[in-house]
């Protein structure tokens, strides 16, 4: 049995600076920020940071659950989602992950993990309602050397991590 990365523990004393090192390590297969236009490379390296502090895999079930958590927890709001993902860079990703994939299997992953993880954003949204202390997005460099636990804490998050 494989063991549970220290960033998804929901009690993490690791630093965010050493769970960004530990998903990269664990996750080859992640595009490397620095290897992308610098307006791109930005919202990636911010969507990985977001990853660690949420302590979400790179599986489908995380990756729809992800954006809700920014959408209702962090800067990145619903509204700021659209202006970034109007980039050309975006349309970069999405377009070679169905390319590597193809459409159907991405259109079978997304109805795979929808019955189970309805009830999760449901339950999310209810306790994100009215939310004024949001996680920094873009802007996330001052909280790379706090302790996950902290930041968590400090942004009522530890209730979303299993």
């Amino acid at each position: 049995m494989t063991q549970r990365p220290h960033y998804k523990d929901k009690n993490s004393t690791q630093t965010l600076r050493e769970g960004l090192r530990e998903y990269y390590a664990l996750n080859p297969h992640v595009t490397p920020p620095e290897t992308q236009p610098p307006e791109f490379a930005k919202i990636l390296l911010a969507h990985d940071v977001g990853h660690v502090i949420y302590g979400c895999d790179t599986g489908m079930y995380d990756e729809l659950k992800i954006l809700p958590l920014f959408w209702w927890t962090s800067e990145c709001t619903f509204q700021t989602y659209l202006k970034m993902k109007n980039t050309p860079a975006v349309d970069v990703m999405y377009d070679d992950m169905i390319r590597e994939k193809g459409i159907l299997w991405l259109y079978g992953a997304v109805l795979r993990v929808l019955p189970p993880l309805v009830p999760e954003l449901i339950s999310i949204w209810f306790k994100t309602r009215k939310r004024q202390n949001r996680v920094p997005f873009l802007e996330f460099e001052p909280l790379l050397d706090r302790s996950l636990l902290d930041i968590r804490q400090e942004f009522s998050l530890l209730q979303f991590i299993k």
